[in-house]
């Protein structure tokens, strides 16, 4: 039985997204590597048998912008303080292992998040529990918990950005809801703790 072909649209996300990452791969941001980097990842996802990373078909210019800058001064600052630590604390880094439980149970924005939080320098995704949609973060210099807080809110900053890039409708909305409710990434928990409407779950009644 032949699987049925995703269109190229909904595809053309990931093949972009993976282009983006063969640079980073290769440390090597050029127009050459860039195209090599879509040839490669156009042949993997229209040839090669892969799970149904189905896109959304959506793509919001303005939020997409917002997290590439974000992204990219990111990696820029992380570089710099991981550098830092290796010479001004070297083996006296505490790191931990921070699981951060996704809004999205959607696993191509599981994928996009994992990776997009794995390039920058200092975190590290050890496992991911698609069940719950929970990651599991290897970070450098987290010795408390707020330190492993603030990268769980940062890890949820990512991944609001993403949604509102290319996220399904339902996602969206559950971010929204947040931003209206003042329930966003970086506060207290009990401001953390204020309901949001929530899509309701496989099973359960509406």
């Amino acid at each position: 039985m032949r699987r049925p072909r995703t269109p190229f649209r909904l595809e053309l996300p990931l093949i972009l997204f993976l282009g983006f990452f063969w640079m980073a791969v290769w440390q090597s941001f050029d127009v050459g590597t860039f195209i090599l980097g879509l040839i490669y990842a156009t042949v993997v996802v229209r040839v090669f048998y892969l799970p149904p990373l189905r896109g959304t078909g959506r793509f919001n210019l303005f939020w997409g912008l917002v997290f590439a800058v974000r992204f990219l001064v990111k990696m820029v600052f992380a570089s710099f303080q991981v550098s830092w630590m290796t010479v001004a604390k070297g083996p006296r880094v505490r790191n931990s292992i921070i699981s951060v439980q996704l809004r999205s149970h959607d696993d191509l924005m599981i994928t996009l998040v994992g990776h997009a939080l794995a390039l920058v320098p200092g975190s590290l995704v050890l496992e991911v529990d698609r069940t719950t949609a929970t990651l599991y973060l290897h970070a450098l210099n987290v010795s408390d918990e707020p330190a492993a807080e603030r990268i769980r809110q940062d890890a949820l900053r990512t991944e609001a950005l993403l949604i509102r890039t290319l996220g399904n409708p339902s996602d969206v909305a559950v971010v929204k809801a947040e931003a209206r409710l003042g329930r966003m990434p970086g506060l207290s928990t009990t401001e953390r703790e204020m309901p949001v409407p929530a899509r309701p779950e496989a099973g359960e009644q509406a």
